[in-house]
């Protein structure tokens, strides 16, 4: 009897080391996963400039990945097998749209899972499209306008993303909803000041130098909004994959001497070969802007808001 009891004994004093072990196993694993921040929503952005702007929406509350790294072109981005396994785990994946991302199509079909994808800019575009449309708009300045996906230009447009990122959060993760809120509202606080701040600077360009001749089509949204003219494009197309006709670089070549075109602003993400070609033969200078991608954290352009600042200083510069 007493060597039974003895066993039982024994056998319960090892099922509670057992338990406290494994609550202790468990307690361990909450720490860690704190400490990765894998608790927090899992994002992927396609663009650097996304990832950023999601972040600020986001804050502590979200864990974003760039599927693009700072400095490459998205129009030609080829994704890795790692590029799909990350948007496989994703929660929530967030695009620009306007066939900036021509990968992701494959890539999301690849990626199978169940993350939630928002296109942010689609409304914006087709809302420029009907604009066009119903103008009967026509010239190429027109032309380099309709179907331009680099809304991200202008910091207005990025208050619209910013309220879809807030929506798209909440909806995800409605525990976190008045953290959203609140970077949601300050954010586009900072926005409406950066608004401000390019309309003064433009101020400094007399208005017949207002001309823009860029490496491809990236500044619709820009001009639209800030009162410039679009000339014309090194590459007439919104990829800067696609290729001018001798007849076209003729044409640009005229267009910029007749109307007295002071600079020509290519992105620091494609091939300058051709844009320096036209730059020699007009003689007027080139600018180095960043249109598609951030910098690294050392870098001019690290986050949106320093992003627009240097571009537009740039061209005030160069124009002015």
């Amino acid at each position: 009897m007493n060597y039974r009891l003895h066993i039982q004994l024994l056998v319960s004093l090892c099922l509670v080391l057992v338990l406290t072990l494994t609550g202790c196993a468990q307690s361990s694993s909450s720490l860690a996963r704190e400490s990765t921040g894998s608790d927090k929503l899992q994002v992927v952005a396609t663009t650097t400039i996304v990832a950023d702007i999601v972040q600020q929406v986001g804050g502590q509350a979200v864990e974003v990945s760039s599927l693009i790294p700072a400095g490459a072109d998205p129009h030609a981005f080829e994704p890795s097998p790692r590029d799909i396994a990350i948007v496989a785990d994703a929660q929530a994946v967030f695009m620009s749209g306007g066939g900036l991302e021509a990968f992701m199509e494959s890539t999301l079909r690849s990626a199978g899972g169940s993350a939630r994808v928002i296109v942010l800019s689609e409304d914006l575009i087709a809302a420029e499209n009907q604009t066009s449309e119903d103008h009967d708009l026509e010239g190429e300045a027109d032309h380099l306008h309709a179907g331009d996906p680099h809304v991200w230009m202008d910091p207005n447009n990025v208050m619209d993303w910013v309220a879809a990122i807030e929506t798209s959060l909440q909806e995800l993760d409605p525990a976190n909803a008045e953290l959203y809120e609140a970077n949601a509202a300050a954010y586009s606080q900072k926005l409406q000041e950066l608004d401000a701040w390019i309309r003064q600077q433009v101020e400094q360009i007399p208005a017949e130098n207002r001309k823009l001749v860029t490496d491809h089509q990236i500044f619709g949204a820009f001009a639209s909004r800030y009162g410039f003219e679009q000339v014309g494009a090194v590459i007439p197309s919104i990829s800067s994959s696609a290729e001018p006709t001798a007849q076209e670089l003729a044409a640009l070549e005229d267009a910029i001497r007749a109307q007295g075109v002071h600079a020509i602003f290519i992105s620091s993400t494609v091939n300058q070969n051709l844009a320096q070609q036209v730059a020699h033969d007009t003689g007027i200078q080139l600018v180095t802007l960043y249109t598609d991608s951030l910098t690294g954290p050392e870098g001019p352009a690290s986050s949106y808001l320093e992003f627009i600042r240097y571009n537009v200083s740039e061209i005030v510069n160069a124009l002015k």
